[in-house]
C-alpha cells in the first residue's frame, strides 16, 4: 500500500478541505473553546504528581504540578487532550501563566514543598508571565529556592538562545530548570554543553519495559552517565512496573516518575490534611 502523505494545509485551496481535513479543524476549534471558557471561568488548576528518591521510593523528592482544565460538564481534561491545539495561541500563554500563578501559590502555602511547573518557549518574554513571577517572589522570596520550571526538549530548540539567557537570569534567583521529554525529538548532545539546566527528565519510551530491552538499557545508562559528568539531576519518567523502577535506580537515575507512585491528583495529601485540620 502506498504512504499516504499528510497534506499542506496552507496549499488547500478554499472549499476543498477533504473530510479528514474538517474533522481536524472541528476538533481543534472546540478544544480551543472549551480551553477559553474554563478561562474564562476560572475553572482552571493544577494536578499533583511526585517524584521519587530513586533510592528511596516511598519518600517524594519533589512534585510536578501539571495543567488541567474543567470541560462544560465538570469533567477535569489532562493536559494531552488540549495542549496541542492551544499550544502556539494566546491561550497557550495564558495556562502557562496560571500554571506559574497556582504554582507559586501552593509553594508559598506549603514551605516544605517542592514543586515544578511546565511552561513552553514561547511564553519567555510574555509580560504576564514575567509578572506572576515576580509578584509571587515578592510574597514568598523563598519560593523561588523550592520552584522548578519544565521546558520540553522540543520547546527549548526553537529558541536556544532565549532560553538560554532566560535561564541564566532566573537561575540567579534561585530557580532551577528541568529539561522534559529528553530524548522524544530530535535529542541533541549540545543540551549539555550550552543550556546548563540542572534536572534532565529520560522521556518515558527509554524507561517503559526497560527491564526487558537491553538497548533501552544501554542508551539510559550512557544518559545517567553524561548527565552526572554534566552535574545533572536525573529523572526517568512513565515508570508502571517495579522492574522497571529498579533498573533505571541501578543504572543511576536520582528520580523516577509514574504511575507506579502515584497518578496526578488535584487533592494531594498536603491539602486533605489542612482541610482535615481546618474541619476539626
Amino acid at each position: 500500500m502506498a504512504r499516504i502523505k499528510k497534506r499542506d494545509k496552507a496549499n488547500v485551496p478554499p472549499g476543498q478541505e477533504t473530510p479528514l481535513d474538517f474533522a481536524v479543524s472541528s476538533r481543534d476549534a472546540g478544544t480551543l473553546q472549551m480551553v477559553q471558557d474554563a478561562i474564562h471561568h476560572k475553572q482552571v488548576m493544577l494536578a499533583f504528581q511526585p517524584i521519587m528518591n530513586a533510592s528511596d521510593q516511598t519518600t517524594p523528592a519533589f512534585y510536578e504540578g501539571l495543567i488541567r482544565v474543567l470541560d462544560e460538564t465538570g469533567r477535569v481534561i489532562p493536559a494531552k487532550d488540549f495542549m496541542g491545539a492551544v499550544e502556539d495561541t494566546e491561550l497557550g500563554r495564558q495556562l502557562d501563566c496560571l500554571a506559574l500563578e497556582l504554582g507559586l501559590a501552593e509553594l508559598s502555602q506549603n514551605p516544605s514543598l517542592r514543586l515544578s511547573i511546565n511552561m513552553s518557549a514561547r511564553s519567555i518574554g510574555y509580560s504576564r508571565w514575567m509578572r506572576s513571577l515576580q509578584r509571587g517572589l515578592r510574597k514568598r522570596p523563598d519560593a523561588g529556592e523550592r520552584l522548578i520550571l519544565e521546558i520540553s526538549e522540543g520547546s527549548a530548540l526553537q529558541v536556544p538562545e532565549l532560553v538560554i539567557d532566560f535561564m541564566d537570569k532566573l537561575q540567579g534567583k534561585g530557580i532551577a530548570f528541568a529539561l522534559d521529554d529528553f530524548g522524544k525529538g530530535f535529542t541533541s548532545f549540545r543540551y549539555f554543553k550550552d543550556f546548563y539546566f540542572d534536572i534532565l527528565k529520560l522521556d518515558g519510551q527509554f524507561s517503559r519495559n526497560v527491564h526487558r530491552d537491553s538497548e533501552n538499557q544501554i542508551i539510559a545508562a550512557g544518559i545517567a552517565a553524561i548527565a552526572e559528568r554534566f552535574d545533572m539531576y536525573t529523572v526517568a519518567t512513565r515508570i508502571e512496573d517495579p522492574k522497571d523502577a529498579h533498573v533505571l535506580a541501578d543504572l543511576g537515575f536520582d528520580c523516577l516518575q509514574g504511575f507506579l507512585f502515584g497518578p496526578p491528583t488535584t487533592k494531594p495529601d498536603w491539602q486533605t490534611s489542612k482541610n482535615d485540620r481546618n474541619a476539626a
